[in-house]
């Protein structure tokens, strides 16, 4: 669920991928036509949606950037989370459940979608460099490297005011995970399922926070995991040159540094299914 342009992401029950030509890929649960991207070209960086890992009910929706700062969105639309036809001037995208944030060129924050725990009130912010959506609530880094959050605070997941010096960010359901210039992470929120447990993490240059999980990518390939393991999305001490990852509900994706895709975790609807999957690429 990170925010920064991505060639992957991890809904609950699908899976998306951009190509080097800026097509796009998906596998999995279609119902709400959320694997709808066929059509899609020049595209930068994807996002997906969760389903609420509390409930597991609802839809899911899946988000492409385009080079030319305009986004597309296919699947469920019940809160409004897919009219983003009218944005220009974005860099960055996230997905969270019920809602899509885009971040613009001059460092605002653009929202739409389900807001009723305060996780679209992003209007203030300024000076965004990165975005990512939990369930409930809504997490950016600002180029000064500090963090703000919105929405809801149960578990202390947006406790986030003291960090300093970061360079990505990412939310899961109850849970928030950044990433600093040492290379080193830090985590606030439930600590009951242990995705908070990355303090030994060294060395990382991406991570990402699934809904009851953490990833994180070592400067070797190397691939750390903490937390709910209960599907196996945490089965990753074998992958190697793994360049970046993206952490769902029950399965994580990992991008291998000759643009194939491995996977972990539930595959229930096929969302594991990316074996065959080449010419992923970072923008």
């Amino acid at each position: 669920m990170l925010a920064n342009p991505l060639a992957l992401a991890a809904g609950r029950r699908h899976s998306v991928g951009r190509r080097r030509d800026g097509t796009v890929l998906a596998v999995g649960d279609n119902a709400a036509g959320e694997c709808r991207v066929e059509r899609w070209e020049d595209v930068v960086a994807v996002a997906a949606g969760l389903v609420h890992a509390a409930t597991n009910t609802g839809r899911s929706h899946t988000v492409g950037l385009r080079s030319d700062g305009t986004v597309l969105a296919t699947g469920w639309n019940g809160d409004g989370q897919c009219d983003v036809a009218g944005w220009r001037g974005v860099t960055a995208v996230a997905a969270g459940w019920r809602r899509t944030l885009g971040l613009l060129a001059n460092g605002r924050v653009l929202a739409v979608g389900r807001s009723s725990e305060g996780q679209c009130d992003v209007q203030p912010w300024r000076e965004m460099v990165a975005l990512s959506c939990g369930d409930w609530h809504s997490v950016g880094v600002r180029s000064d490297g500090s963090a703000l959050a919105a929405g809801n605070n149960r578990r202390r997941q947006c406790a986030v005011e003291g960090w300093r010096d970061l360079v990505a960010i990412s939310a899961g359901y109850l849970h928030t995970v950044g990433l600093r210039t040492d290379g080193r992470a830090v985590a606030t929120g439930d600590r009951a399922t242990g995705a908070c447990e990355v303090d030994e993490w060294r060395d990382l240059v991406a991570l990402g926070a699934g809904s009851y999980h953490t990833i994180g990518v070592t400067g070797s390939g190397r691939v750390l995991s903490a937390g709910d393991n209960s599907y196996g999305q945490c089965d990753v001490d074998g992958w190697r040159d793994v360049v970046a990852v993206a952490a769902g509900s029950t399965h994580t994706l990992g991008l291998r540094a000759d643009g194939t895709v491995v996977s972990a975790g539930s595959n229930a609807d096929g969302q594991c299914e990316v074996d065959a999957w080449s010419g992923i690429q970072l923008p």
